[in-house]
């Protein structure tokens, strides 16, 4: 099979994000295929730059596949008019919120954000001004599930009580599986992102590629290919931990 690379939750860290496309040229070259997880945006200093990276990437004819996450889903519907709300948040907090990102994203585009003094509708405004066009449609046009060979692609995870043309929106971009989730005998391995941890894993029926870029930590690209499964770093691949 044509090797398949994966890039996870990159949060707006266009420095991480430009050193694991380096990385990626390197080990199989510019034509090589890679599957964006999700969560481009928020919590990082410059998700401006993550968009129009990627945009420039596929408008060079770049073998990209990107996948919205939840994060992108906030900046999508806050774009909208009215704002929309995420329901899926915790009472209490919002797309503002320190934990949440939203106000480094639009920072990112000059847009000073000053929780409890500013008005929804004012920053919404000048959300329109600033933000172009082009990356709102980007935005929208984000896959939320993506099939290749034996693998399932998608931000969260899928739902495995449910065929792949009935997979809900929001379990693809909210889910956190608990242990032993997925069950052993499915036919195709899943590859996500969304809930951070030390450093891509291989959980047996699932691989998690979100090494937590957004806190801190590397964002380190994975390879899948015949001959298995690989984190890829300045020393060259790297077998992925297996648990």
């Amino acid at each position: 099979m044509q090797p398949l690379y994966v890039i996870g939750d990159i949060h707006g860290h266009l420095d991480k994000l430009a050193n694991a496309v380096n990385l990626i040229d390197q080990d199989g070259g510019k034509d090589a295929k890679i599957i964006f997880i999700g969560d481009l945006v928020d919590r990082g200093p410059d998700s401006k730059g993550v968009v129009q990276f990627l945009i420039d990437g596929i408008a060079q004819g770049r073998d990209w596949t990107i996948l919205k996450g939840n994060h992108d889903r906030m900046f999508e519907w806050f774009m909208q008019s009215p704002p929309r709300h995420d329901a899926h948040f915790l009472v209490g907090m919002h797309w503002f919120h320190e934990k949440i990102g939203g106000v480094e994203t639009l920072a990112s585009y000059g847009i000073t954000v000053t929780p409890m003094i500013d008005r929804l509708y004012e920053i919404h405004t000048q959300a329109l001004a600033n933000v172009p066009q082009v990356h709102v449609d980007f935005l929208k046009s984000q896959k939320l599930l993506h099939c290749d060979n034996n693998f399932i692609f998608a931000h969260a995870g899928i739902n495995p009580s449910h065929p792949m043309d009935a997979q809900n929106e929001d379990d693809l971009l909210w889910l956190r599986p608990p242990d032993r989730y997925y069950p052993k005998d499915m036919p195709f391995l899943v590859i996500h992102g969304h809930t951070p941890i030390e450093e891509p894993t291989h959980f047996g029926t699932h691989i998690n590629v979100d090494g937590g870029a957004a806190f801190g930590r590397a964002l380190i690209p994975v390879v899948i290919c015949d001959a298995g499964t690989y984190t890829i770093t300045a020393r060259g691949r790297q077998p992925i931990k297996v648990i």
